[in-house]
């Protein structure tokens, strides 16, 4: 996917309330339904600059924060020079476009990041391998929607089946998959509902 709308987006993406409020529903969503423990290697996929792994850094281990847009990169690597960000590194990663990095994580969180996705099926498989046997995958994205809801030249998926992204999780190695409501977007007076979808890597 083309990075440039997120580098330019970059410096002042923590500035809006609601991206704050939205990453912080997620962050507990993703509470209530994973087991977090402190011992535990987390991945955030597509992370922006890492809201939704603050939201969870007191409860996790390590965090690797993986994001293909220089701007949010940067971004991210000044939380963690000013200390926002603790005991966490920052990645240039995209799955699309290049092999699966020979490292392994315990959780695995990526939020509003799969609808920009055009080779879903690869990087879903992609995260089975970065996951251990019986790791968890959060993923928080928009329910199917009529594509109102990008504003411009866009290529992705215009939201989610539930049912159908379950198949696909369970394609590519996962199990126990489960579906919840997170969080919503309201934008020019339409309400965009979002989903967390949890599953484990087969053992």
């Amino acid at each position: 996917m083309s990075t440039e709308r997120f580098d330019v987006k970059a410096a002042t993406w923590d500035a809006d309330p609601d991206k704050l409020t939205q990453a912080g529903e997620v962050a507990g969503a993703i509470r209530a339904a994973v087991p977090l423990n402190r011992s535990m290697r987390l991945l955030e996929y597509g992370a922006g600059t890492g809201l939704v792994s603050q939201g969870l850094a007191d409860s996790v281990g390590p965090l690797t924060l993986a994001d293909n847009s220089a701007g949010m990169r940067a971004v991210m690597q000044a939380k963690i020079v000013s200390g926002a960000l603790m005991n966490a590194r920052v990645w240039d990663l995209d799955l699309q476009a290049r092999p699966v990095p020979a490292e392994t994580f315990d959780l695995i969180v990526t939020s509003l990041v799969l609808h920009h996705v055009r080779d879903l099926d690869s990087v879903l498989t992609g995260f089975a391998q970065l996951l251990v046997p019986g790791g968890y995958l959060a993923v928080a994205d928009l329910d199917a929607e009529d594509g109102s809801f990008h504003d411009h030249d866009f290529d992705g998926h215009h939201g989610f089946d539930r049912g159908e992204l379950t198949d696909r999780l369970t394609s590519a190695g996962f199990t126990d998959v489960r579906m919840q409501d997170a969080t919503r977007i309201d934008r020019d007076g339409t309400r965009y509902s979002v989903f967390l979808a949890t599953a484990r890597r087969s053992e």
